[in-house]
């Protein structure tokens, strides 16, 4: 409720990101985390504001033009380069920002997702200092400070704004729109190259199952009753599928090469050389390959982990839902067996096993996130 209450509120003027708070978080807690926020991160800008509906409270963050600029150099985000210096799409850098399309314009150079990326990025990299605590809660050298209070619920929710202007310009161009093509390179700018690349995928698979669907009516029409025509209208579908399907994948590699060189992730850094994760702990070492100092957690202990408490736990709640499921085939077969019972009765098992079905799945996930963050 919280969180939709807050989308429906009026922002501060330019908050990228909002940090929601659970109704009982004291003062302290609050003015503690503001301190290191301030201090830890220099570059944003914070304002603190109270809902009087759900009484929460709230860190509404941004951050000056600026700065962004010195965070977009720091992660390396592509950016257009103009056409006299070669075009095409170069990790941004402060030294040369001359070079790139539309730096004078500070409304339209960063798009709102990569405002929002840039700050997401500072956050979670505050790191804690030795011996630093919070009430019961006490960090490690270099440990993450958000991610780890959002784990322990001091911080409730952090998530971007939208912006309502975008959205109803998608909602014409794209929701509403009907046998028009995607706007991908809005939903790129506003969303992200991941969900516009899914959308992309999306709409070409959509469009090139229309081959199959044609070619499997027509020969369906075709068809004799016959055993033997049908085997052999089967033969050539198959065939044709497998035909469809070689140029399916061959085209999408085209395609999705297209875009990635588009909106510039064709020659993105493999994963081996990204910044890890926030929530990643270990102890700080000089990393034997690059020389640089890193986090580093001992394999033997990752193993150990998995076959004490992953492996059994993982067994533990498959041979749970077995026996569940197995308990209400059971019981189904009981109630079919008693003839007098009301037609409504027989229905009880069928409801009970989606009941159980429904509640294995939200603890199931709980414990899933449990061990990926422990393992």
């Amino acid at each position: 409720m919280s969180h939709k209450a807050w989308m429906k509120t009026v922002p501060t003027e330019n908050c990228d990101v909002l940090m929601t708070f659970p109704d009982s978080t004291d003062d302290h807690t609050l003015l503690w985390l503001l301190n290191h926020i301030r201090l830890g991160i220099p570059e944003l800008i914070v304002q603190v504001r109270h809902h009087k509906h759900t009484r929460v409270y709230a860190f509404f963050v941004t951050a000056t033009y600026e700065s962004l600029l010195r965070g977009a150099d720091e992660i390396g985000l592509r950016k257009p380069v103009k056409a006299e210096f070669g075009g095409g799409m170069r990790s941004f850098s402060c030294e040369e920002d001359y070079i790139y399309e539309n730096i004078e314009n500070e409304l339209y150079f960063f798009t709102s997702q990569e405002r929002q990326n840039i700050i997401r990025y500072w956050l979670e990299n505050l790191r804690a200092k030795q011996g630093e605590s919070l009430h019961n809660i006490h960090f490690l050298e270099g440990q993450p400070i958000i991610p780890e209070l959002a784990a322990r619920g001091v911080i409730q929710q952090v998530f971007p704004l939208h912006e309502q202007r975008i959205l109803k310009r998608l909602m014409k161009s794209w929701v509403q729109a009907v046998c028009e093509a995607q706007p991908l390179d809005e939903i790129c700018d506003y969303f992200g190259v991941k969900i516009a690349m899914y959308f992309a995928w999306l709409g070409f698979y959509t469009s090139a199952m229309v081959y199959p669907a044609v070619f499997g009516s027509i020969l369906y029409t075709f068809t004799e009753n016959d055993q033997t025509s049908q085997d052999i209208c089967c033969v050539v579908f198959a065939i044709f599928n497998v035909i469809w399907a070689t140029f399916f994948l061959e085209d999408w590699k085209r395609r999705g090469a297209e875009f990635a060189y588009k909106w510039g992730t064709l020659d993105t850094p493999a994963e081996s050389i990204e910044e890890p994760r926030p929530q990643f702990r270990g102890i700080k070492r000089i990393s034997p390959v690059t020389s640089a100092e890193e986090f580093y957690y001992p394999p033997w202990k990752r193993l150990l982990f998995q076959c004490m408490v992953s492996l059994p736990i993982c067994l533990t709640c498959l041979s749970l839902v077995f026996l569940l499921m197995l308990g209400c085939f059971q019981l189904q077969e009981f109630v079919l067996s008693i003839q007098e019972l009301p037609r409504i009765i027989r229905f009880l098992p069928k409801i009970l096993l989606a009941i159980i079905v429904t509640a294995c799945d939200e603890l199931y996930k709980k414990i899933a996130y449990w061990l990926n963050d422990m393992g």
